[in-house]
């Protein structure tokens, strides 16, 4: 049994209950396994088992007091992964489905995705299974407070930077921030994606998205096509997928489609992105509103999704990019995209293709790219926010639009060249898995065992 395949079996004998954890395990070490075998220093210092494990994970009770004067409690999490490159960075995440195993997935994904951008952050990842969802302002921004004040204990700007995720977007981390502010007495880049008016960055909003859309148009140029005038679906209903959707018309290309966890929008004409800030960032509304208000779009609720599979991936489109959650894109899903010509996928969401899906992808040849490689651009600009904080300066968006492309661009390139490295041209996963694992594992080696 290779190294990677007894790391991976311990890891599936001590966890069996965190499914999402020893998935982003297995998809990460199977594909390391020729960078170990080349460089015996990896096993030498067991890196691998050193890497798969959390430096620390903070759980805690969160008490809050509803509307009603009612108490009510939550569990929240802090999963402070990696800090070899870097302070921990990665964002917070509220929705009830959060626990142990899934933050630990996203912070595992975290640590080489945070190094794929070429600045010095590490990684980690946090939460609650609180939901946002149905509450009023007020007790949004209670939870928000109660939250803060027992993780405020184990952040700071040199140390762990926390951002947003789903379920915490402007509003919450506002109200995180002043809660930190209030308990701490320091003013200072601790939280990204804060509002402009007190440290926030221009591009933040639009980064994830709009940095998806760069890696891919690098991805296609390179295989010498072009987005110009391609059909896109596009899966979640989010700041990612809302600023994909804007960049992709920005080079030429076509959304058709978005979603939200209660169904999906099919407008042939395509995406009326000014209708869809709409009736997600003003009226916090479902896409039953959006069909209201654009008599194009075809709405399908999720009851009448086909069996096995997500309606979002079964027009014929040439590109696809998951933008909402992880696992929302399986094996059946992916074979219908192929099926319909979709020679492009890039992933904008944490995960969201099963590893049958990836297999599928992989096997086809088509322009595939991975999650923590296409979606760093949300990472890399909220490094840039802290670069500001830090120099106490404001940046205009043209110029942190320009450092996320010229990033998204470097990014393609490393991850393409370290795939043909290990002669294995196209397969952007191992490309990316690789070339964000060496640069942490050198600078674990380096910095010694204490």
């Amino acid at each position: 049994m290779s190294y990677t395949q007894r790391v991976l079996a311990s890891l599936k004998a001590k966890y069996p209950f965190q499914p999402e954890f020893l998935q982003a395990a297995e998809e990460i070490l199977t594909t390391l396994e020729p960078v170990v075998a080349k460089e015996p220093k990896y096993e030498k210092y067991k890196i691998l088992e050193r890497m798969v494990e959390p430096e620390r994970t903070i759980s805690f009770r969160v008490e809050w007091v509803d509307d009603k004067g009612e108490v009510q409690v939550n569990k929240g999490y802090r999963v402070q992964f990696n800090s070899a490159i870097g302070p921990y960075k990665g964002g917070i995440r509220l929705h009830p489905t959060v626990n142990e195993g899934v933050l630990k997935f996203l912070g595992l994904e975290q640590i080489l995705k945070n190094s794929l951008t070429g600045t010095p952050i590490g990684g980690a990842k946090g939460g609650s299974d609180f939901d946002p969802k149905g509450k009023s302002e007020t007790e949004i921004m209670r939870f928000c407070q109660a939250f803060m004040i027992q993780l405020h204990r184990y952040i700071g700007a040199t140390v762990d930077v926390p951002a947003g995720d789903i379920g915490t977007g402007g509003r919450e981390i506002g109200y995180m921030y002043g809660a930190y502010k209030r308990l701490t007495t320091r003013y200072e880049g601790v939280l990204t994606g804060k509002g402009l008016n007190y440290g926030g960055s221009l591009a933040r909003t639009e980064a994830t998205g709009y940095g998806t859309v760069y890696f891919t148009d690098a991805m296609v140029k390179d295989r010498g096509d072009s987005l110009q005038g391609k059909k896109c679906a596009v899966s979640g209903s989010g700041n990612v997928a809302i600023y994909c959707c804007e960049k992709l018309y920005q080079l030429g290309a076509t959304p058709v489609t978005v979603s939200d966890s209660t169904g999906t929008i099919y407008d042939p004409n395509g995406i009326k992105v000014d209708v869809l800030k709409q009736v997600k960032e003003v009226e916090r509304a479902r896409l039953t509103r959006y069909a209201e208000l654009v008599s194009t779009a075809e709405y399908t609720p999720v009851e009448k999704y086909p069996e096995g599979k997500h309606q979002v991936w079964c027009y014929k489109v040439d590109c696809a990019f998951p933008c909402a959650t992880q696992n929302e894109l399986n094996e059946e899903d992916a074979k219908t995209l192929l099926a319909n010509g979709c020679k492009v996928v890039a992933e904008g969401a944490n995960m969201p293709s099963t590893l049958g899906a990836i297999k599928q992808f992989l096997d086809a040849k088509i322009a595939y790219a991975p999650a923590k490689a296409a979606n760093a651009g949300g990472v890399a600009t909220s490094q840039l926010e802290m670069e500001q904080n830090a120099g106490m300066t404001s940046w205009t968006f043209e110029e942190v639009d320009s450092k996320l492309h010229t990033i998204m661009t470097n990014l393609y390139k490393n991850v393409a060249e370290t795939a043909r490295e290990f002669g294995v041209e196209g397969n952007l996963v191992l490309g990316a898995n690789i070339a964000g694992f060496r640069k942490v594992a050198d600078a674990m080696i380096a910095q010694g065992v204490i």
